[in-house]
């Protein structure tokens, strides 16, 4: 049993509540609360010094030990035996430690996927639903290599967007090191040369920039504070139903960014549904599962009213039909999926596509990116530029200077 934190709202006073609930993983959780007649707001893993190397386990680890524990299985080893041969070959150590405790349990007479639902850190729902179909279908092997591979095209996709972002990152940086260098170290030897002239007056650019030196020569620790508070309160906020909210509003709203957090998305989700659909897992339970795995609050809401239409009798076609979370192709292909009864081709066709689309967002959105902090590099260059070489063509053009 783990311990998970939460916060909830009490749906018959309104009160808002937060306690521990000890549950085999946050959906189980998720729902003991709900039986106590509370609404869930945040529900998190509660952090034990034991368990938070498991943090630390990369994604490529757990492509690697689902590719190697589906060759052994595929083979005929029996599960221990294939996840002690996994365990001694990875080269996580973290990873080893997570294996031998599933190991254990597996002993003990637990299935794969009860044993792996232990570690949510490591092995999120897609991962142990997916298992879970593979036991019960005797696929395991088929599976866990579709795990594989589908957490391989997510992780593909994730590096090549963050790779994306870096560029504006360093540059700002690089730009903020260029300009603290220039306003501490340049401008006030313009500074000193102009206080041994009578009558000279520094221009209006250069005096402003000297006192923004001057305030950050002298009060630099204010700054240093104003920084670590922003970052301590910025990424708790983050973590809050609001911040994560606002975060996930921004990914899908704002250009040139938006479409390409679109498009990654719907490959997402079309990978995921494709990979859980040919694993056996139902409809129902697929969705909510993406929900989880898509990975946006918007996305995962219209996801779950979906899910109701659903249940309700109503193609998952329609029920995504006109969503504006949604990109118009992904109903039109699983409409298709529906009437020919090719779900998984269907959904496999999507995400192929939209991973493409991804590559060539990000390189539309490089393209853009490129030439505007050029531009903003070029202006904040000429402004510096201009506050150190407007007093010195001062001086030369009052013949003060030889």
């Amino acid at each position: 049993m783990l311990n998970f934190e939460y916060t909830a709202r009490n749906t018959a006073t309104g009160q808002k509540i937060k306690a521990q609930v000890q549950a085999d993983n946050e959906r189980s959780a998720a729902k003991l609360i709900q039986e106590q007649g509370l609404a869930p707001l945040t529900i998190k893993l509660q952090k034990t010094g034991g368990k938070s190397y498991f943090k630390r386990i990369k994604a490529k680890d757990r492509v690697l030990f689902a590719r190697q524990l589906s060759t052994l299985v595929n083979a005929g080893l029996p599960l221990v035996q294939s996840l002690r041969m996994v365990q001694k070959q990875s080269t996580s150590k973290p990873l080893q430690a997570v294996i031998g405790d599933v190991v254990t349990d597996v002993e003990a007479g637990k299935t794969l996927a009860s044993a792996l639902e232990k570690h949510p850190l490591v092995f999120g729902l897609v991962f142990t639903n997916m298992v879970a179909a593979g036991e019960t279908s005797g696929t395991l092997d088929t599976a866990l290599e579709r795990l594989a591979n589908q957490q391989e095209k997510d992780a593909e996709i994730l590096s090549k967007i963050r790779g994306a972002l870096a560029y504006p990152v360093i540059v700002i940086l690089v730009m903020i090191a260029v300009v603290g260098f220039m306003i501490i170290k340049v401008l006030p030897q313009v500074k000193t040369l102009y206080a041994g002239i009578p009558g000279a007056t520094l221009p209006v650019l250069t005096r402003v920039l000297l006192a923004v030196s001057s305030f950050v020569t002298h009060f630099w620790w204010i700054f240093l504070i104003l920084l670590i508070l922003a970052v301590v309160f910025g990424s708790r906020w983050m973590k809050t139903v609001g911040g994560k909210r606002f975060s996930d509003r921004i990914k899908i709203s704002l250009p040139p960014i938006n479409r390409l957090y679109m498009k990654m998305y719907m490959a997402r989700f079309s990978r995921t549904g494709a990979t859980l659909v040919a694993s056996g897992v139902p409809l129902i339970q697929m969705l909510e599962i993406t929900g989880e795995a898509v990975s946006n609050v918007y996305i995962k809401e219209s996801l779950n009213k979906a899910m109701i239409q659903v249940k309700g009798g109503k193609a998952l076609s329609d029920a995504l039909t006109g969503d504006p979370n949604f990109l118009e192709l992904v109903p039109n292909m699983l409409h298709i999926g529906e009437q020919s009864g090719s779900m998984e081709a269907m959904m496999s066709k999507t995400a192929d596509y939209y991973e493409k689309e991804v590559d060539n967002e990000i390189k539309t959105v490089s393209t853009i990116i490129e030439p505007v902090m050029m531009i903003i590099l070029g202006v904040v260059a000429l402004i510096i530029v201009a506050a150190v070489l407007m007093p010195i063509y001062g001086l030369a053009g009052k013949n003060i200077i030889s």
